[in-house]
């Protein structure tokens, strides 16, 4: 029996090829990449579209109640018969809500009287809609006003419950039968029920249209989301992650265009699900992620789709096939016979923090961006115009992150962009309307650092979890994230307590959930994690910098 090895005989073994040596060796961040984030750029040009198409579709136009032929006593101009129906609050605007019980003729001659108590009641014959700035919405439609008007916050609402529950669906699916597949199901799927969401004829028949819709919107943003991060090399996830967001930003502009366009709500609809026909066609030349079939020890294939990145790289075939016995190793140290579920998540310690910090997050990140989103109308500027400077200030937001999480790290720079989101809320809720160019400019500014934090958020998820479930924890955690965006909209209705209370929880969420990042371990420069092991290794950018590495393996040499 050998003695026991003396420090002496401890040798280094040359360090382990992982996947992003392999990336490199196939040419880095090169014209295959770049290709790739090309063509996924296509259909995450369109997701913001219906995203944020409540903003257009469920507005609110002016409006009071139905004045009929027998409330007019004679000849009156519509401002006299406006007066003689219907009361005016108190900024001196015509009740949206209430009319007068009988006409008040004598109010003509004295305009500035008003009657309440007894002498008024609620609409009903309906109500006449102001349709200088949309020919339709759904509001409009099946009049969600007044005592209906939950059930007009509630459309945004079904939709993002449709993206949570779908989180979860195409999170399993995705990690289970693949990136590429579940990203052209959900395109197909997408356009059936965004098709379906304009040819409603009821509200019913919209409400679950629109959560179905959002559903299959999950399976898009996941694997946009991992086939742009699992394709490219530790030193350029930063930039891919910037690539795929800035075309969030394009999307929203063109939002704002089609809808000044398009003004009834259900050709905006068919106009915002069309563009689908040519991004289906463009998927099929975006290959399925080697890092994944790595994972079910799909050998071959993985292999192949790395030769043609290579080739497509400009670099030796003959040189990159030496890597054939280390894709095998590679796939044999990341196969395993276990199925993982959402379960995984929290199993381990180290993991279970970041699931439930991470989750945390995406829900304040979330609920403070669809809070300014949401109150694109209450700031009484063109709601296209200041829908369009919302969009245009993503891109300096976007540029600024860029440069922090290569400078400040990923977790500050979180920290920072989502402090800053839950300032500006406050500060804008608390200038008085006469201020409003400058209140709508805290707004805007608020924008960008909300739409920075979701930028860096989505791409520090993915760096965080490990390969064998990364789409599950992207989906746990968009889920939660999700909760947040359903929410959102219905704490506008708590503005009947207090006017300011809807934006006091939006800013003290931001805040809050601010400081829950900071709980968060830094991914700098790290590896992407392809195990569970991995995660509870501890890698962080110190550790890997000082050659501590578990990707370094120390061996005991036998003395004999």
């Amino acid at each position: 029996m050998s003695p026991l090895s003396s420090p002496s005989d401890i040798v280094t073994v040359p360090k382990k090829m992982t996947f992003d040596d392999l990336l490199i060796e196939a040419g880095g961040f090169g014209r295959f990449q770049v290709i790739v984030l090309l063509i996924l750029c296509i259909p995450r040009l369109i997701i913001p579209l219906h995203f944020l198409q409540h903003v257009f579709i469920s507005a609110v136009p002016p409006h009071h109640c139905a004045i009929s032929t027998q409330r007019n006593p004679g000849n009156l101009s519509q401002e006299d018969l406006l007066f003689i129906n219907i009361p005016q609050e108190q900024d001196g605007t015509f009740s949206s809500c209430k009319m007068y019980s009988q006409p008040q003729p004598h109010l003509i001659l004295n305009k500035s009287q008003t009657i309440n108590g007894s002498g008024v009641q609620s609409c009903d014959q309906g109500w006449e809609y102001d349709l200088s700035t949309y020919s339709s919405t759904t509001v409009t439609q099946w009049d969600l006003v007044c005592s209906r008007r939950g059930l007009g916050k509630a459309v945004a609402t079904f939709f993002f419950i449709g993206v949570m529950v779908g989180a979860v669906i195409f999170g399993d699916l995705s990690d289970r039968y693949g990136r590429r597949m579940m990203l052209l199901v959900s395109m197909l799927l997408a356009m059936v029920f965004g098709s379906l969401s304009a040819c409603s004829i009821s509200y019913p028949m919209f409400a679950v249209s629109m959560a179905l819709s959002g559903c299959t919107f999950s399976g898009l943003i996941l694997n946009i989301i991992s086939l742009g991060v699992e394709w490219v090399d530790m030193r350029h996830r930063t930039d891919a992650a910037i690539i795929t967001g800035v075309c969030w930003s394009i999307g929203g502009c063109v939002l704002a265009l089609i809808a000044y366009l398009v003004r009834d709500w259900r050709w905006l609809l068919v106009a915002i699900t069309a563009p689908f026909v040519p991004a289906v066609i463009t998927i099929w030349w975006v290959p399925e992620s080697a890092r994944w079939l790595l994972t079910k020890g799909r050998t071959k294939e993985a292999e192949a789709l790395l030769m043609q990145c290579a080739e497509a790289n400009g670099c030796s075939l003959d040189a990159f096939k030496k890597n054939s016995e280390s894709i095998q190793a590679l796939a044999e140290n990341g196969t395993s016979s276990q199925t993982y579920s959402y379960l995984d998540l929290f199993r381990t310690p180290r993991l279970r923090r970041i699931s439930v910090c991470c989750g945390l997050v995406w829900f304040g990140v979330a609920f403070s961006y669809y809070g300014i989103i949401l109150n694109v109308s209450g700031l009484g500027f063109d709601i296209y115009l200041t829908h369009l400077l919302y969009s245009l200030v993503e891109f300096p937001g976007k540029l600024g992150v860029y440069f922090l999480m290569n400078h400040l790290g990923r977790r500050w720079s979180l920290f920072l962009t989502m402090f800053m989101t839950g300032v500006c809320i406050g500060v804008s809720a608390g200038i008085p309307p006469s201020l409003g160019p400058f209140r709508t400019a805290v707004a805007i500014t608020g924008k960008g650092f909300s739409e920075a934090a979701f930028t860096g958020l989505i791409l520090y998820t993915a760096e965080l979890f490990p390969t064998v479930i990364r789409q599950n924890g992207i989906g746990y955690t968009s889920f939660v994230g999700r909760i947040g965006a359903s929410v959102a909209p219905l704490i506008f209705l708590l503005d009947d307590i207090w006017h300011l209370l809807p934006q006091t929880i939006f800013c003290v969420t931001a805040v809050t959930c601010s400081f829950v990042a900071c709980l968060l371990p830094e991914t700098i420069n790290v590896p992407l994690p392809e195990t569970i092991a991995d995660v509870e290794c501890k890698r962080d950018s110190k550790v890997l910098n000082n050659g501590d590495t578990p990707l370094t393996d120390l061996a005991p040499r036998s003395t004999g």
